[in-house]
């Protein structure tokens, strides 16, 4: 029977893991692992899946143990956050829609939130360098110049494009294929 959450030593555990006591990894794996599958479960919605990411996360913790720091919060946080982000990896690698909780969704956003932050410094660093295409992306029509982007930018598919502009698919397809065109003959 698993201790209760504060009789156990989360931090021992990882240190005896990180010394290579395959004990303390099954210790822990007792202590944890139906609250692990869990939270993996509520995220991916596929037991399967869940079972696999746990899997995985406890091959991470073995290995990566050494690298837990106490002074960046709890062991059994740390735990905790390497199934969540093994989790969340698989439900971004998954590219498919996934029902997931509030706490799960707002996580997703922010991290994406980040990612497009990102992209977005790039892109504009890209558009500096590439002063010519700048021109004739200026030159298309705004509602064009975006689904050009978003498909090439952004990385989006012409259903994504279309729901995020709130346009018929047909009409986003059509856009993006006459302002090919017209970028070909500006750059020509």
């Amino acid at each position: 029977m698993p201790d209760t959450p504060g009789d156990f030593d989360y931090e021992a555990a990882l240190a005896a893991c990180a010394a290579g006591d395959r004990q303390a990894m099954h210790r822990l794996y007792q202590q944890e692992g139906a609250r692990l599958l869990g939270v993996a479960l509520r995220i991916v919605r596929q037991r399967a899946l869940a079972e696999d990411i746990v899997h995985d996360a406890c091959v991470n913790i073995w290995t990566r143990a050494a690298s837990y720091d106490a002074s960046r919060g709890s062991a059994r946080g740390w735990i905790y956050s390497v199934v969540r982000n093994l989790a969340l990896n698989a439900v971004r690698d998954a590219g498919r829609h996934v029902d997931v909780d509030d706490t799960t969704t707002q996580a997703l956003e922010a991290d994406m939130s980040v990612q497009a932050h990102h992209e977005v410094e790039e892109t504009f660093a890209l558009n500096a360098s590439l002063g010519r295409l700048q021109h004739c992306l200026e030159a298309l029509d705004p509602a064009r110049r975006n689904c050009v982007l978003h498909a090439y930018v952004d990385g989006c598919s012409h259903g994504e494009i279309a729901e995020r502009l709130g346009a018929p698919l047909g009409t986003v397809k059509a856009w993006i294929r006459r302002s090919l065109v017209s970028l070909r003959e500006c750059m020509a």
